[in-house]
């Protein structure tokens, strides 16, 4: 064969399977505002996908969280969003804040971290059971916000009725922390994950009691809502807490679309789980960053995702 031709087809197969191997795949993170965990969190994530050598470049974008990223990520105009469960549930099943979008393909790439429910108080109310805030004077949470639907979710499940059992504010986080500091509520409920800055600026000047739900009433909340789960706020998590906390918590999860590629979602997960002490640096929150409480889920997850959790022993759907 001519050494011309010979030097144009080894040219030609440079170019086609060089550009094979170097393929990209861009992937778009939604996270959620400014000043908020989902924020910071999705940019160190695009920032390790992208330098991990799997073929992807990834970037971040600020987001209204949860909602916008369900339909961003449904609508292929995000590849991972990032979710409350709560949110995510009602996406997947089409109800609620999502009864007009019908239920959308979505599946879980991860579950990141869980938000449990406090019921804060302090020595000086007395209360010390769950029972006891009957009467008094307990914030729920701002109206619409997620500490406001699970605590009234809890409520209602235990018979008891916010309007009438007990003298109900309705109070922001910043609102309830100083409330609580100055004795003008009795008990707060908030839901994040902990330890939540919330709370240990109340126990920085006040002692705090973290009051439990009971056994009963937390299998009661979480056979009718399905996105939740039990929790357990573990003894020193806070100053002054002593014993183990039970309660119920929603989960923050990774959303990808129904239709993601096995290799892709798996490389994905992966790469996160296995850079989790990289994510350290952003929020303590990473140390749930491994196989066994990655692999919590409410609604099916993507392939990838069940092939590796299947190679760490664990079955998931």
């Amino acid at each position: 064969m001519n050494k011309k031709w010979i030097a144009l087809i080894a040219v030609l197969a440079l170019v086609v399977f060089g550009s094979a191997a170097t393929a990209v795949t861009f992937i778009t993170i939604g996270s959620g505002g400014v000043g908020g965990t989902y924020y910071p969190l999705g940019g160190a994530m695009a920032e390790i996908l992208t330098k991990a050598n799997i073929g992807i470049k990834a970037t971040s974008r600020s987001t209204a969280a949860s909602k916008e990223n369900c339909r961003l990520v449904a609508s292929d105009k995000a590849q991972i969003g990032m979710s409350m469960g709560s949110t995510l549930y009602q996406a997947y099943t089409g109800t609620e804040a999502f009864g007009q979008d019908g239920k959308l393909p979505l599946r879980i790439l991860m579950h990141m971290y869980p938000a449990p429910q406090h019921l804060v108080t302090t020595t000086k109310t007395g209360i010390k059971s769950f029972e006891d805030i009957k009467g008094k004077k307990v914030s729920l949470g701002a109206p619409g916000g997620g500490d406001q639907i699970l605590s009234r979710i809890i409520l209602e499940t235990a018979g008891i009725d916010p309007d009438k059992d007990l003298q109900k504010q309705q109070l922001t986080q910043p609102e309830g922390v100083m409330a609580l500091k100055d004795g003008n509520v009795d008990a707060v409920f908030w839901n994040f994950a902990a330890p939540g800055s919330a709370v240990l600026e109340v126990a920085a000047v006040r002692d705090i009691v973290l009051i439990p739900l009971p056994e009963e009433l937390v299998k009661k909340v979480v056979e009718t809502h399905p996105f939740l789960f039990p929790y357990t706020i573990t003894k020193g998590t806070y100053p002054g807490i002593d014993k183990d906390i039970m309660t119920v918590a929603d989960g923050n999860f990774l959303v990808v679309h129904e239709n993601m590629p096995e290799e892709l979602g798996y490389n994905l997960v992966s790469t996160i789980i296995g850079n989790a002490k990289a994510f350290m640096d952003i929020t303590q929150q990473a140390s749930h960053f491994v196989p066994e409480e990655a692999s919590v889920g409410i609604i099916p997850f993507t392939s990838g995702s069940v092939k590796y959790f299947k190679e760490k022993g664990i079955e998931v759907k």
